[in-house]
């Protein structure tokens, strides 16, 4: 059953970054982008980099192991949109973002 758990504090990314955390044995690359969070999988659907470390232009970050491009609104890689990472739910609650994982 799907459920919202803090994943970070507002202030821990920074906008137009990203950042890798673990929750509940997944890893989750969150974003701040236009002062939106975003939060999709953290590992990359290539070789298993750590997106969440990659550089963002835009909502465009770039996997920092072999440059494959996610959009981090929906997780769907640039050049084949049938290619996806998991994207989740993300709200804020006061100084908190949430996810909801399943």
């Amino acid at each position: 059953m799907p459920h919202w758990i803090e994943i970070a504090k507002t202030t821990d990314v920074s906008a137009g970054t990203g950042k890798e955390f673990t929750v509940e044995n997944r890893i989750v690359a969150l974003f701040c982008v236009d002062g939106e969070f975003h939060a999709i999988d953290g590992i990359c659907a290539h070789a298993g980099g750590p997106v969440g470390d990659g550089a963002v232009t835009g909502c465009i970050v770039t996997c920092p192991w072999h440059g494959w491009q996610y959009d981090v609104t929906t997780g769907a890689m640039c050049l084949n949109d049938q290619i996806r990472l998991e994207s989740f739910s993300v709200k804020v609650e006061g100084e908190s973002v949430m996810v909801e994982l399943p």
